[in-house]
């Protein structure tokens, strides 16, 4: 059957009677079957678009036996085998010799032969109360069979009583009453869908009909890349360092020295962070021979003898282990080397510097551990500034991501003295979460770099993936990274927008210490 033959038997049928009530039986010439009613619908809705005709649709339901309804239906209901199966006379039967008669069909049909007062138990047996029975269920079901619904002298009630037992199920189904459009005719002409040099040349475009545009249609989206959850929490975070006169650190540089990810930082040698449990060292090449011969100097008699009020490590400083290759460990790395720079900017200027990129460590993978994942850390530069400012600037800072009420608690880094860490009340878990990390660099760190004695540098960090995770209800870290990652995810994930907070009531509340 083709889709013209249908639209010409719908249109013909049209102009013969003016409507067509029910397209239930439509059928077309030479064909036994109606027409299936959702082809019959693609037909209308396509002579709908042109005005061709218009058309409701009429709902119904009826009933269809199911697989054990027929099967009553043709030998009879349950109760009447039971029935059926007691002999006449004051014996009768006993319910264990119905049972292996009829099997399953006995407790059912016991039932209800008993609440339609044929048959009496007593003393463990059934008799007859009736010489003959009426067999309704059977009489329904046949009935069903034929027309889709009971007679109509029988109750409503036993429609359920039906569907309880299983025998029938409703079946929905729709049919259409059409009658003509306003373009109503009896052959249906194809509309341009474009004004073409030929139409415009034969001047045909004046009298031929063309397609009207559904400007409310919703276009093919195009294939296109989609930006990771983590990118977009990540603009968030840069849109408010941006905000606080902040300049961006290159992080391009995966591989980095022990030099600067280690030694400039004041981290001794013996450390554990250096072992190879923690830390993934390169093997080709292993080591470079780049490092600023005059900083190296003076990294290495801070670390051995001490300085600057310190009496440093006390150990044999090695060049060859600060010469190490090795996958950064933190992007603390980059901020000790940018401090390099500005110390040699004369005269000083303050700078507020951050860097959002990945850093790597040999961890033990589970559901809130990656060997690789994400650090945000900001660094702030100045004269004489103290630890109450780091307390101060964190209150803004987070404040500006929805993070309110801290409290701060001391904690140890080899950098940083006095070293603080950030913890916020979180209202799911109804407790305090460890959010971040901060404090002001050491001057075993600065001052070997060459900044002046009155230059304080504080600093923070803290991950991206765990805001990441919170924001987009991810509970599993490698749900976010790695080859579980599902890409439909990555695709409909929504925009990522925090919870700001702006004005000067960012300076009136109280920090928790």
């Amino acid at each position: 059957m083709s889709s013209e033959d249908l639209i010409t038997l719908l249109l013909s049928t049209l102009d013969l009677n003016g409507t067509i009530a029910d397209t239930k039986g439509l059928r077309l010439p030479n064909q036994d079957a109606a027409v299936d009613q959702t082809t019959v619908r693609g037909a209308l809705s396509s002579l709908q678009s042109r005005q061709m005709v218009d058309y409701k649709p009429l709902e119904r339901e009826h009933l269809e036996l199911t697989a054990e309804g027929q099967a009553l239906a043709t030998d009879g209901s349950h109760e009447a085998k039971v029935f059926n199966a007691v002999p006449s006379g004051p014996e009768g039967i006993t319910v264990a010799e119905l049972q292996q008669q009829l099997g399953p069909a006995a407790k059912i049909g016991q039932g209800k032969a008993l609440a339609h007062k044929w048959l009496r138990f007593e003393q463990g047996r059934l008799t007859r109360l009736v010489d003959t029975i009426r067999d309704e269920t059977q009489l329904d079901l046949q009935a069903i069979g034929r027309t889709g619904a009971l007679p109509a002298d029988r109750s409503p009630t036993l429609v359920k009583e039906l569907l309880k037992r299983k025998l029938v199920t409703k079946i929905k189904s729709v049919s259409y009453t059409v009658v003509k459009g306003p373009e109503f005719a009896l052959t249906v002409t194809k509309p341009a869908t474009d004004i073409t040099a030929d139409l415009l040349q034969s001047g045909e475009w004046k009298s031929r009909p063309f397609k009207a545009y559904n400007f409310d249609a919703v276009g093919i989206q195009p294939p296109s890349g989609h930006l990771h959850p983590l990118m977009k929490v990540r603009e968030e975070f840069r849109a408010i360092f941006f905000e606080m006169g902040f300049v961006e650190m290159p992080t391009n540089k995966f591989v980095e020295s022990s030099f600067w990810n280690f030694d400039a930082l004041f981290q001794p040698q013996q450390h554990p962070a250096r072992d190879l449990q923690d830390t993934f060292f390169l093997r080709d090449p292993a080591s470079t021979s780049t490092l600023p011969a005059d900083l190296v100097d003076k990294v290495c008699e801070v670390h051995s003898k001490g300085g600057y009020g310190s009496i440093g490590y006390r150990y044999p400083w090695s060049p060859a282990e600060a010469e190490k290759l090795l996958l950064r460990t933190h992007t603390t790395a980059v901020s000790s080397y940018m401090l390099s720079l500005l110390a040699r900017q004369q005269p000083f200027q303050p700078a507020k510097y951050f860097s959002i990129d990945r850093v790597f460590r040999n961890e033990t993978l589970d559901a809130t551990h990656l060997a690789e994942f994400h650090q945000v850390e900001g660094v702030i530069a100045d004269r004489n500034i103290t630890l109450g400012d780091l307390i101060g600037f964190m209150n803004i800072f987070f404040r500006k991501m929805g993070i309110n009420n801290l409290r701060f608690k001391p904690a140890y880094n080899p950098y940083t003295e006095p070293s603080l860490e950030i913890f916020s009340w979180h209202e799911g878990f109804q407790k305090w979460v460890e959010i971040g990390n901060s404090g002001m660099f050491r001057p075993e760190l600065l001052r070997p770099l060459g900044m002046d004695p009155d230059v304080r540098v504080i600093a923070w960090g803290l991950s991206l993936e765990r805001p990441t995770m919170i924001k987009y209800g991810i509970d599993n870290i490698r749900e976010l990274m790695g080859h579980k990652v599902d890409l439909g995810m990555i695709q409909s994930n929504p925009i990522c927008r925090l919870d700001k907070k702006m004005g000067k009531e960012l300076l009136e509340e109280p920090v928790q210490v």
